[in-house]
């Protein structure tokens, strides 16, 4: 009769402490594999747009750098929140982000119920640039400089109007903080979005807007529109016969719309770190800066911690602008 065969024991046991090994080993994303599949980057704002072309740029650059495909999410309501609301509750994983800033991380949560904390629900990845205010007024009007519409508004104080794509936009907390540091006062009129604010402004129906340079720099290169200062440190090498807000006299002015990348909470370290150095590396491409400052935007860091460090100040800063200026929703 033939007998069975049995293995040695010494193999079994080495074959049986592999597959325990093999058991136990960490997950795929902690050896070194993230990204395997695309990344979604969420721009809570509709296609078209300023804030759309930037993710769709980053975007896209941000995949070569990891070598990933992309994937371009417009999510628009609620003054950014709905956007920002979906990436604080996806995967903290590193796969769906938000193509957030000055509206998801300082202004709307204080003017609409969030559900999310801007402070604690998200993984600063970093900084992709910020575009300074620019007081633009139309080409025929009787202002040549802040100080123009600063004696009109002392001369008159209910008849100088500055426009703004509505309450608790960018353009409306430039305006504010404006007229609380020239100590004027000033006729906010707010418009519903789209470009019926920029229509009248040409038409001169409304004199002043304190506009993002993202959305001035276009009317400003057509020759739509002319520049009264612009609220940057230096003065900007397309506007070089610009003033500052600084040099027009008024230093304590510092406001700018600001775009930034965020991850949910608790994304793995390791994970969050190869995003940031990917967005760093991003942002030094010499076509995406000349893209970019095209944009009105300059270019930031992509540094994490520094992203981090500034979020606190910024949300306090810009919702006690948003309280002492008694600013509603629309």
């Amino acid at each position: 009769m033939t007998k069975p065969h049995h293995l040695p024991r010494r193999p079994l046991l080495a074959a049986l402490a592999t597959l325990a090994l093999a058991g136990a080993m960490p997950p795929a994303h902690a050896q070194g594999s993230f990204p395997n599949k695309p990344i979604t980057f969420v721009v809570p704002y509709p296609a078209g747009g300023a804030n759309d072309m930037l993710g769709r740029m980053i975007g896209q650059k941000m995949g070569d750098a990891l070598g990933a495909a992309n994937i371009v999410d417009n999510r628009p309501g609620a003054g950014a929140l709905l956007g920002a609301g979906i990436v604080a509750r996806a995967p903290a994983d590193g796969y769906t982000l938000l193509v957030g800033g000055l509206a998801t991380h300082a202004a709307s949560p204080h003017l609409i119920k969030a559900d999310y904390d801007p402070l604690k629900d998200f993984e600063p990845i970093g900084m992709i640039g910020r575009a300074p205010i620019i007081a633009i007024t139309y080409n025929d009007s009787p202002y040549k400089s802040l100080k123009d519409v600063v004696d009109a508004a002392r001369k008159d104080p209910q008849g100088v109007m500055y426009g703004s794509s509505g309450n608790g936009s960018p353009l409306h907390l430039a305006g504010e903080l404006f007229v609380s540091i020239a100590k004027v006062q000033m006729t906010h009129v707010p418009y519903k979005g789209g470009n019926a604010h920029i229509i009248d402004l040409i038409g001169g129906r409304v004199p002043v807007i304190f506009d993002t340079a993202t959305n001035s720099m276009p009317l400003l290169r057509s020759g739509k529109v002319r520049a009264l200062a612009v609220g940057a440190p230096a003065r900007l090498p397309e506007l070089a016969n610009v003033p500052t807000f600084a040099e027009a006299g008024y230093p304590q002015f510092e406001f700018s719309a600001w775009y930034a990348l965020f991850a949910p909470a608790r994304t793995p370290a390791d994970v969050s770190t190869k995003l940031s150095a990917a967005l760093a590396k991003t942002l030094k491409l010499p076509d995406v800066a000349t893209k970019l400052r095209d944009l009105g935007v300059t270019p930031g860091s992509g540094d994490a911690g520094e992203l981090r460090a500034f979020l606190p100040g910024e949300y306090q800063r810009v919702g006690e602008l948003i309280k002492a200026a008694k600013i509603k929703a629309d």
